[in-house]
């Protein structure tokens, strides 16, 4: 995915969400909503100096997903005999071939900057992904599309940092939860519509903190908090 494309499947989640576009570039959106989340960092491949993303920051070597398949295809992976007189020459002939593997992409389609993905389509610097479309800056989320800063999580469509949860819908900051949609900041809960900041419920609809608001006075209330949430200092 381009930054450009990337933007847009952000804007339609916000909209799902928030009911409005997304206001931040796709630095500050990451700064904001995935400082916490482990994703793909910029590395090096070390055969041609290009940039490429790894899951795993702190090898000394890289190497393509893609360069790897070249090299097995012409001059192979096996080396010649070499004389061998204990560990250290062990360790150096290990060295000499022990790249690791980076945008690991398997049947998956326009994906950037993520490793490793599998079965997926439009996905930008994620990680540990299946079955997904049009997700952003996640970790182990599996069938699931427009995601944002979602982890181990499946089954969320159109919604923000979901954690731990599935058939989560239209929803931001859900925790331990399942079945919840149109609703923010909820955890150990299940079956809610249209909640927010609630904990330990289940099978209830236009509550905030726990509490039983009618419909007017909740969507009041919820326009406050949506205000709150997309505040930039």
């Amino acid at each position: 995915m381009t930054e450009t494309t990337t933007l847009t499947t952000a804007n339609q989640i916000f909209q799902a969400i928030f009911g409005q576009d997304n206001p931040y570039t796709l630095e500050q959106l990451k700064a904001k909503f995935a400082p916490d989340i482990q994703l793909p960092t910029m590395v090096k491949d070390s055969t041609t100096g290009e940039a490429t993303y790894s899951a795993m920051p702190n090898a000394e070597k890289y190497i393509t997903d893609a360069n790897s398949g070249k090299r097995s295809e012409t001059e192979g992976w096996l080396q010649p005999l070499r004389p061998i007189k204990g560990m250290k020459d062990l360790l150096q002939a290990w060295q000499d071939i022990n790249y690791i593997t980076t945008e690991r992409v398997y049947d998956s389609e326009n994906v950037s900057a993520s490793d490793p993905i599998y079965h997926s389509r439009n996905v930008y610097n994620s990680t540990n992904c299946g079955g997904c479309k049009n997700i952003i800056f996640c970790d182990g989320t599996y069938d699931s599309e427009f995601a944002i800063a979602c982890q181990r999580s499946t089954g969320i469509n159109f919604s923000m940092r979901v954690d731990d949860s599935n058939t989560c819908s239209n929803s931001y900051h859900v925790i331990c939860s399942a079945k919840i949609s149109n609703s923010f900041f909820i955890q150990d809960a299940s079956d809610l519509y249209e909640c927010i900041f609630c904990s330990h419920l289940t099978n209830q609809k236009y509550c905030i903190a726990n509490m039983q608001f009618d419909e007017k006075t909740y969507f009041q209330l919820k326009s406050k908090v949506i205000q709150w949430i997309l505040r930039q200092k």
